[in-house]
């Protein structure tokens, strides 16, 4: 994480595991848990989205509880979307690099945020 603004930076490593969905026939479950350190103060983080099947191998991509976040189509390897959150925006981007890499860049703009998220993941095992 980088806030443009400031000049600040922080870094999130942690793990991320896909179930599947037990509300949510044909859903998956996107759990990220680790540890988030802003400005040298370590702290646990997690998170929770749903991944929910659409059309020709899309998804719609919610918060755990259900409320919208965006859609994503990764079919072609590459997708951008966007989610306004009160008086901001966030744009993601998505790259799939190959079946065990991909990277999500999330552009935060707003009155009180300007912050670049970038996110790296690997399959193991």
């Amino acid at each position: 994480m980088r806030d443009l603004a400031s000049g600040a930076a922080g870094e999130f490593t942690g793990t991320t595991e896909f179930r599947a969905d037990g509300e949510r026939p044909g859903g998956l479950l996107h759990h990220e848990s680790g540890t988030f350190v802003w400005q040298g103060v370590a702290r646990p983080a997690e998170r929770t989205l749903r991944f929910l099947p659409g059309p020709g191998g899309t998804a719609d991509v919610r918060f755990a509880d259900g409320r919208p976040f965006h859609d994503l189509d990764l079919t072609s390897g590459r997708h951008v979307a966007d989610h306004p959150c009160s008086a901001d925006l966030y744009r993601g981007e998505f790259h799939v690099r190959d079946a065990d890499h991909w990277r999500t860049v999330w552009r935060v703009r707003g009155p009180a945020k300007d912050l670049v998220l970038t996110t790296d993941y690997a399959r193991e095992g």
